[in-house]
């Protein structure tokens, strides 16, 4: 330890410092139990405005719970719930054109006394908008206003001098995770639904991604069903799949695989003799190449096998498909 840094300075040892996380941990998990408990018919309220909602959710909060009303309403987005967040400020400024009579505003304030979302009630009151208070004080202006109260009020914040937002924000996080997964649930909301709006990332890859855009096609390997074990071994090496087709895109009879021709060596005495169709497995699995690559892998991962012929619409080979195509 350097001899003056802030740590040998602090009130904290090192060896303390694991505790105290544990500590500010477990005051937060706390909270969060007491809130589930407190969850009543207002929470079944909060859920009915927002699933029947023919605009979108408009998320409102200053400052920390700004911050927080941003990540809710990015993870209501993408469960199925349409929904953007506003800043309360800006909304008075000109913003509040943004927000529709269809829309149902979910309103953020661990007081319930926020100026900039309590001089906002009168326009969403003349509109008709439903609101939906999230806060930790249930007798406040806010809460008087709405059509549905969250509670998430905490005992103490996690912050040692009790001062910080921590506790409070950590709840109305999680009351936000709560709602977004129960509409999600009550949407029927699939992995398919959620892949089509995370199409750049590894789960909408995977979910949207079908065979044909991920498979081996072009110059595929194929050998005639007489074709001598040299030939066979050439077609393989030259297709670099580790395979040879046996016959033509528009009749496959048989497939040879590197363990074909592994085994071959293993039984035959004079492998050299043998054809083609000697060698291969006929009726060789096929998928079609507009299946999703997710379910082309379970298929494979089911038969234990390391790839899958191709074919489209009309029955005919397009493409070869191997597991590590899926990787990623």
């Amino acid at each position: 330890m350097v001899k003056g840094s802030l740590l040998e300075k602090a009130s904290l040892s090192m060896a303390d410092t694991v505790a105290a996380a544990r500590e500010v941990i477990g005051l937060e998990i706390e909270e969060l139990r007491s809130m589930a408990e407190r969850l009543d018919a207002h929470f079944e309220k909060a859920v009915e405005a927002m699933l029947a909602v023919q605009g979108r959710v408009v998320v409102l909060g200053m400052g920390k719970s700004g911050l927080i009303g941003h990540k809710i309403a990015a993870t209501l987005s993408s469960t199925g719930t349409p929904a953007f967040s506003v800043h309360p400020g800006e909304a008075f400024h000109g913003d509040l054109g943004m927000i529709k009579p269809d829309d149902v505003a979910l309103m953020i304030s661990n007081s319930g006394e926020t100026e900039e979302l309590i001089r906002l009630l009168p326009f969403m009151k003349h509109q008709g908008n439903r609101m939906i208070a999230m806060t930790g004080n249930v007798t406040s202006t806010l809460a008087r206003h709405a059509d549905a109260v969250l509670d998430i009020s905490v005992e103490r914040e996690a912050c040692n001098n009790n001062l910080a937002p921590t506790s409070s924000t950590t709840a109305t996080l999680v009351m936000g995770d709560a709602l977004a997964v129960v509409l999600s649930q009550l949407r029927n909301f699939q992995p398919e639904d959620f892949a089509r709006f995370h199409p750049g990332g590894s789960l909408g890859k995977r979910l949207l991604t079908r065979v044909a855009d991920v498979m081996h096609q072009g110059s595929l390997p194929f050998c005639e069903p007489d074709a001598h074990f040299r030939e066979v071994v050439n077609t393989v090496s030259r297709g670099r799949l580790g395979l040879a087709l046996v016959g033509d895109h528009s009749k496959l009879i048989g497939i040879i695989t590197d363990g074909d021709l592994r085994r071959t060596f293993e039984r035959v005495d004079n492998p050299l003799s043998l054809r083609a169709v000697d060698i291969m497995s006929p009726q060789p699995r096929v998928i079609s190449e507009n299946t999703r690559a997710v379910d082309a892998e379970k298929q494979m991962q089911a038969a234990k096998i390391t790839a899958l012929v191709v074919v489209g619409d009309n029955g005919q080979v397009t493409g070869v498909l191997q597991i590590h195509d899926l990787a990623g």
